[in-house]
């Protein structure tokens, strides 16, 4: 699945003021790497976020939102928002603040 590059974009530029940040080619996309944490990713016509698991079930209520899954396993903690949902600033910026916040505490993937 080729990635969004207007998505792609405005992610780029709500992280622009942090230091820490790389991109990464990975589940069929572009992810954004905070601190050395993945945090968000711009696919074809979604966004991945990472969130705190603990409001988890909260947001995929929402509209546009759903739980990640791959190979059949369910991943607490990464929701798929779909860009149509995504249209206003505030609703993007909502979820671009869900994943920052939740990396602030995330831990590292250890893997090198």
């Amino acid at each position: 699945m080729a990635y969004n590059e207007s998505l792609a974009n405005k992610i780029r530029q709500a992280l622009a003021h942090l230091p820490k940040v790389e991109e990464k080619k990975m589940f069929g996309g572009t992810a954004f790497m905070v601190d050395s944490k993945m945090c968000l990713t711009a696919g074809a016509d979604r966004m991945m976020c990472r969130i705190d698991p603990n409001i988890h079930e909260e947001a995929v209520s929402r509209k546009g939102c759903r739980t990640v899954i791959m190979k059949g396993k369910e991943y607490k903690g990464y929701v798929y928002v779909n860009e149509d949902s995504l249209q206003t600033k505030a609703d993007f910026n909502y979820w671009v603040t869900l994943a920052l916040d939740f990396n602030k505490k995330a831990k590292t993937s250890g893997k090198k």
